[in-house]
């Protein structure tokens, strides 16, 4: 790619994200950083994990999201009776025909949103496994390929334990981030109350982007820049969690790799074309955190992982930002 089509890239991207996040943000009140970390999965070609209380928005966020983008779409009510045969699909017997035909699941969309997916069986949990990280379905034999893009945004509620199955290690590193929405602010919600009072904000959302143009963005953000110093920063971070004290499983050679990812759309989105240290540090917590289990004795001390993260973040030496530029690179792009 040149010099030229990159800026142009970034120009592009910058200007999508916006009116993407702009459309989600007149949902969601008051949580711009939660939107962002969304975007940043989208363009990181990831899935998304929303974990939090009840009535916060985890499903509106999704939502939102989804409706922001003129694509497929289909919604998974996770539940203790779904089959996994419900989301990849099943093969019928045409009698016309005399022969099988494959039935096509929920899955095969192109952002599909999972609704308290802590609430099926873990077999049913589990047909997620390779369409998430491999983009495909196998059924019967045959392997079917999934569109382009392709995100699982998921819910669940890390509270109403009754008759839900948590998830297992596998299944959780596949999301690339995981995020808690949060209470909102008594301004944002007495917003919430104007907005939200008499309809729906979702039944006036409209597409701002295409799915094509979500296409472009990925291969926009394939192209920036990570140089060693920061790739080695990455390392160090993820290998920090495998022998610290207060966790019993540490992060997994994936978790770098989303992490990489992750960086390269945040600095996209901020215009560069180059990742600096502190993207890494900024998506560390929610890219690596749901990803580790604490020890029996960090759990009685009351240690979360995104504590373990932070001190990590303390501990391990910040390379010079100048690194993350490439030789000759005089500065940003694109913003």
């Amino acid at each position: 790619m040149t010099t030229f089509d990159a800026r142009a890239s970034l120009s592009d991207l910058t200007t999508t994200a916006d009116r993407v996040r702009r459309s989600v943000e007149n949902v969601i009140e008051g949580k711009p950083e939660v939107v962002r970390v969304a975007l940043t999965v989208l363009l990181a070609e990831g899935h998304l994990l929303i974990e939090d209380v009840p009535g916060v928005g985890k499903t509106m966020l999704s939502k939102a999201l989804a409706r922001s983008i003129d694509c497929t779409v289909r919604r998974i009510q996770f539940t203790p009776d779904l089959l996994p045969s419900d989301i990849t699909g099943v093969s019928v017997f045409d009698q016309q025909q005399r022969d099988f035909e494959f039935k096509p699941g929920a899955i095969f969309a192109q952002i599909v949103v999972g609704d308290e997916i802590n609430r099926a069986s873990p077999k049913t949990q589990s047909a997620l496994l390779e369409s998430m990280e491999e983009r495909q379905v196998t059924v019967d034999g045959t392997t079917y390929e999934l569109p382009s893009p392709f995100m699982v945004i998921a819910t669940q509620n890390p509270v109403e334990m009754e008759g839900t199955y948590p998830l297992p290690e596998a299944q959780r590193d596949r999301f690339t981030a995981r995020v808690s929405i949060g209470y909102p602010s008594p301004d944002a919600e007495l917003k919430m109350l104007d907005v939200h009072g008499g309809v729906s904000p979702l039944d006036d959302l409209q597409p701002v982007a295409h799915a094509h143009d979500i296409v472009k963005l990925i291969e926009a953000v394939r192209q920036v820049h990570v140089a060693d110093p920061v790739r080695r920063y990455a390392v160090t971070l993820v290998g920090a969690t495998r022998d610290h004290p207060d966790l019993r499983l540490g992060a997994s050679p994936r978790a770098t790799l989303h992490l990489i990812r992750a960086a390269r759309a945040s600095a996209a989105l901020d215009g560069r074309d180059f990742v600096l240290p502190d993207d890494v540090q900024a998506l560390a917590s929610a890219v690596l955190a749901h990803r580790l289990l604490p020890t029996a004795q960090a759990q009685l001390n009351r240690r979360t992982p995104e504590q373990v993260v932070a001190e990590i973040l303390q501990r391990v030496p910040v390379p010079d930002p100048s690194a993350g530029r490439q030789p000759g690179m005089p500065g940003a792009r694109g913003l």
